[in-house]
């Protein structure tokens, strides 16, 4: 039976979203190899769908070829992982200082329900989605489209990193109260303040991060 291209596209669309949720939640792992027929097969789709998302995915830097293996699920290296949490300290303490200048009073609130509730979440999974949900609050609270386009296809890459570092020992509560300090110096209209805040906040995050990844070697040595 032919499909109307709009339903194939939305085909594409459904097939994209849900293999890029799952290299974000860990079912696809770096270094997998991915196969087409293989993949329609377990979503129960037909093969075109499946090719467009792969190529989306490879467009988005999730996918990679290998010689004599195919396409795989990226990788970062070391150096990879210190040069995307240099450009997000970058792009966030922008982002904070924007929306000390920017952000309306609901999307300040908002940020502050988001960094409390973060604070309370005895749920791991819980606690991970809130903490999306305030960074991409704070995103959108800074009002400029480039810096949220960039921004995005930061948040692509960081998908590939696996984990989170909040289940690093002391990082959630430590975390939690970057939050806040970065939502108190948005509130108080302090651009430098948030901007340093949400700087300091991602290096942190950094070292947590080259934390796991150090325990990850060791383990796989």
């Amino acid at each position: 039976m032919n499909r109307s291209p709009d339903e194939a596209r939305l085909r594409g669309d459904a097939a994209y979203a849900l293999l890029k949720k799952e290299v974000a939640d860990g079912k696809l792992l770096p270094g997998s190899r991915v196969r087409e027929v293989e993949l329609a097969e377990r979503l129960g789709i037909s093969r075109t769908p499946v090719r467009e998302a792969l190529r989306r995915l490879e467009a988005d830097g999730l996918i990679t070829h290998v010689p004599h293996v195919g396409a795989v699920i990226a990788r970062l290296n070391h150096q990879a992982v210190i040069e995307l949490y240099d450009m997000r300290e970058v792009l966030e303490g922008t982002a904070a200082a924007y929306a000390a200048r920017h952000a309306s009073e609901a999307e300040i609130k908002d940020l502050g329900d988001l960094a409390g509730t973060g604070g309370h979440a005895g749920d791991p999974d819980m606690l991970v989605r809130i903490n999306r949900a305030f960074h991409g609050a704070l995103y959108h609270a800074a009002h400029n489209r480039f810096l949220l386009k960039a921004l995005g296809a930061l948040s692509d890459a960081m998908i590939l990193l696996g984990g989170t570092t909040l289940n690093v020992e002391s990082r959630a509560a430590s975390a939690h109260a970057e939050h806040l300090e970065i939502v108190a110096a948005i509130a108080a209209r302090d651009a430098a303040a948030a901007g340093e805040a949400a700087r300091a906040h991602i290096r942190n995050a950094q070292w947590a991060r080259l934390k796991l990844l150090r325990q990850r070697v060791g383990e796989e040595g």
